[in-house]
């Protein structure tokens, strides 16, 4: 399970790396020709998108680090037998929330039908996809490093984390 955890993170990563480098040469590309006088009619409409699909990508790794909203100290101050009904209570209102909003993204795609951008012709569909995919990569993540997680918060025992 941490083999594929670990191969979850590089893909994370580089995917995370690859959209932070597109969009970074997206944004000097407009403003080198801006500079000259022109402008690209497109650009800030793609760079939010890519700044959108960063952000998810990125929340996903978060969670697969457990890097995202906590408050561990609660966890790990309070007794045992509170430390694992806490530890799950927290997990499962992660998944409640992160699944009922990859459903919202999936139900919003479909409002969407044929519209694109104003700027390319590329679909909303495939710009907002992002949601769905986004908030299902953090439930993988989050499910991948759960077993961690419980034996570090709830166990308190150190454990060899290749995540970090």
């Amino acid at each position: 399970m941490r083999t594929l955890a670990l191969v979850f993170k590089r893909m994370l990563e580089g995917i995370s790396l690859g959209l932070l480098v597109l969009l970074a040469l997206i944004v000097v590309l407009a403003v080198v020709y801006r500079t000259l006088g022109m402008s690209l009619i497109w650009y800030d409409e793609l760079a939010s998108v890519l700044l959108a699909w960063l952000t998810y990508f990125g929340a996903a790794l978060a969670a697969l680090k457990r890097a995202h909203l906590g408050f561990t100290g609660i966890l790990t101050g309070s007794p045992l037998p509170t430390r694992k009904v806490m530890f799950w209570f927290s997990e499962l209102c992660v998944y409640g929330f992160v699944l009922v909003c990859a459903y919202a993204g999936w139900y919003v795609l479909r409002i969407f039908g044929s519209e694109s951008l104003v700027s390319l012709p590329i679909p909303l569909s495939v710009t907002q996809s992002v949601v769905p995919i986004g908030f299902v990569l953090f439930a993988i993540a989050q499910l991948a490093s759960t077993r961690s997680a419980y034996e570090e918060l709830v166990l308190q025992t150190t454990v060899r984390e290749d995540f970090h």
